[in-house]
């Protein structure tokens, strides 16, 4: 038996990276999974790796534009109607496309572009699946922030900061309204993970000089965020809301 049977996990920005790590577990621990991302092709490609890890496992592409209420609602009926109400939702759809700079001179274009995929994302998602928790009185939800929210620091990408540091009190809030309700809400803030693009797009020496900065002396990887994701998902943490959980090999603790 796996930790998620008979459940239901939707999992947006399940197309590659952290994403796909989750999705791929959820799916080996029983749930059957929604895969949400923009782009079907990486999508079908995640889904094909399950149904070889998880033969007996489901996993359902829906695509969806999280920055637009209307898609999560049109997406979210969709994964009612093929797969059932959803029990996890782990928030996970994000990414940074402004580099690290003064906030003067940071163009308002890409400040919203970086909050709005990040912070405005996750606030629609939740605002579009927390209705039907609340009627069915549980849930689990899970979002993802990052270890740039856990200190500041002069090279830090601002706006990226910036909106995860509003996904963890989003969060908080959420544990808080929804705990009545028999939801729990929890986030996880991940430090350097060793994704594909990033093994890709971060060369050898810095991956070492990076790895040295933890204290546990290596970057971390996807499945070390999805294992994280399952602990926080499954009933052995049941009676665990509101935390924020570093998932940095030691390079932040507070």
């Amino acid at each position: 038996m796996g930790s998620l049977d008979g459940k239901v996990a939707l999992i947006t920005g399940s197309s590659r990276g952290i994403g796909a790590a989750i999705a791929t577990l959820f799916a080996t621990e029983g749930a059957s999974v929604a895969l949400h991302g923009r782009d079907e092709r990486a999508l079908a490609t995640i889904q094909g790796a399950i149904a070889r890890l998880a033969p007996e496992g489901r996993a359902e592409i829906f695509v969806a534009d999280v920055r637009d209420f209307g898609d999560i609602e049109r997406m979210r009926l969709e994964i009612e109607n093929s797969l059932g109400p959803v029990d996890v939702l782990v928030a996970n759809a994000g990414g940074n496309s402004a580099p690290p700079g003064p906030v003067e001179e940071m163009t308002e274009a890409a400040w919203r572009a970086v909050v709005d995929d990040n912070l405005t994302a996750t606030f629609l998602t939740l605002k579009s699946f927390l209705p039907g928790m609340k009627e069915r009185q549980q849930g689990t939800i899970i979002t993802i922030s990052s270890a740039a929210a856990r200190r500041p620091s002069e090279k830090s990408p601002v706006a990226y900061a910036a909106a995860k540091a509003g996904v963890q009190l989003l969060t908080r809030d959420l544990a808080l309204q929804a705990g009545p309700f028999g939801i729990r809400a929890n986030c996880i803030a991940p430090e350097t993970i060793l994704t594909e693009r990033n093994a890709i797009q971060i060369p050898e020496p810095l991956q070492k000089t990076l790895a040295e900065q933890h204290a546990v002396r290596r970057l971390g990887t996807p499945d070390d965020v999805a294992r994280a994701a399952l602990f926080l998902a499954s009933d052995q943490s049941s009676w665990i809301t509101g935390a924020i959980l570093d998932v940095a090999g030691g390079s932040v603790m507070a």
